[in-house]
C-alpha cells in the first residue's frame, strides 16, 4: 500500500514538474532558464506549477501551436489549474483520492490538448511525453533528475 502511494505521489510530482526539465532540456542556452518548479524544503517537496499562459507559451514553443490551438490549449490548462485547487482546498477527500483525481484530471487535459493538435504536432507530444515518463520512470528507481539513458 505505501509503494503504491508513492508511486502515485512521486507520478504526480514529476507530472506537476516535468514541462520545465523539458524545455531546459531543449532549451538552447541554461543562462536564461526559469528557476526550477520545485524546491526541497522541511522534509518534503513544494511545487509550484506553471501559470496555464506560461504552459502554453512553452507548448506553443516546442509544438508550433497556431494561434486557435493557443487559446484552447490555454483553455483545457486554466481548466486543469482550477480543478486541481478545487480539489486542493478540498478536505473531505482523503490525500490517496485526491492523488488518483488529480492524475485523472491531467490525464484528461492531456487527451484533450493530444486531440488539438495535427499528426506532426501530436508526434513531438508523444515524445515529450515519453521523456516525462522515463523521467518518472528514473525518479521511481532513484535515478534522481539523471537523464535517460539515450536509445540504441
Amino acid at each position: 500500500m505505501f509503494k503504491q502511494r508513492l508511486l502515485v505521489l512521486v507520478a504526480a510530482g514529476a507530472i506537476a514538474i516535468a514541462t520545465p526539465f523539458v524545455a531546459a532540456q531543449d532549451s538552447p542556452s541554461n543562462d536564461q532558464a526559469a528557476p526550477p518548479n520545485a524546491m526541497q524544503g522541511n522534509g518534503g517537496w513544494q511545487h509550484r506549477q506553471m501559470d496555464p499562459a506560461q504552459r502554453t507559451q512553452h507548448l506553443t514553443k516546442q509544438l508550433k501551436l497556431t494561434s486557435d490551438q493557443q487559446t484552447k490549449v490555454q483553455d483545457i490548462l486554466t481548466s486543469e489549474k482550477s480543478q486541481m485547487e478545487s480539489l486542493h482546498q478540498d478536505t473531505s477527500t482523503p490525500q490517496a483520492d485526491k492523488r488518483a483525481k488529480m492524475m485523472d484530471i491531467h490525464k484528461t487535459s492531456d487527451t484533450q490538448i493530444r486531440a488539438l493538435l495535427d499528426p506532426t504536432q501530436q508526434k513531438k507530444w508523444d515524445e515529450m511525453q515519453a521523456k516525462r515518463e522515463q523521467m518518472m520512470q528514473n525518479r521511481h528507481q532513484g535515478g534522481g533528475d539523471q537523464p535517460a539513458q539515450p536509445p540504441q
